[in-house]
């Protein structure tokens, strides 16, 4: 995490199906009413840069290649998903199987994003190595950035070096 935040801690839970469905669920502790959040928090539409803002963030690249996705998720209900080819290069909009099903859940000490959605079919059955991020813009506009690990001297959610979690499909 870099700088200080109101909040205290994230955690998060996911899974994978076999036929390329993620479910992921961010979980953040701490003053939540210091934290900015999206004024209509009823929206579900694909938008870009999301994470200028308070967003949760998965990064999947595949393993021995240079490819990974990135997808955003923002408690309005809004996401984003692109494709790369090199490190921040060959960006383009990445064709889910099927939109996001995203919702929120928070009190004054907690907010919860939990969100569902299908990868596309050329990825389904691959392992990933996998990065997990956050944005928690604050309300004076200081944003904290989140990640499983940050291995360059600034916080780089793209950095392979930071996709540290394996991802691959539950065994049924």
């Amino acid at each position: 995490m870099t700088p200080q935040s109101a909040i205290d801690q994230i955690t998060v839970e996911w899974s994978m199906s076999e036929t390329g469905v993620i479910w992921l669920r961010y979980h953040a502790d701490g003053n939540v009413g210091e934290v900015r959040l999206p004024d209509d928090l009823d929206q579900s539409g694909r938008m870009d840069d999301l994470w200028q803002n308070t967003c949760f963030e998965l990064f999947l690249g595949e393993p021995g290649t240079e490819r990974y996705s990135e997808f955003n998720f923002s408690p309005s209900g809004n996401w984003a998903a692109y494709g790369f080819d090199h490190y921040r290069d060959g960006m383009n909009p990445l064709a889910l199987a099927q939109p996001p099903e995203i919702y929120m859940d928070f009190s004054d000490t907690h907010m919860a994003l939990e969100v569902t959605f299908g990868l596309p079919d050329m990825r389904v059955g691959q392992e990933f190595d996998a990065g997990l991020s956050a944005v928690i813009e604050m309300q004076n506009g200081e944003k904290s950035l989140w990640a499983l690990a940050h291995p360059a001297a600034n916080p780089d959610f793209h950095h392979r070096n930071g996709f540290t979690l394996k991802m691959e499909a539950a065994e049924r």
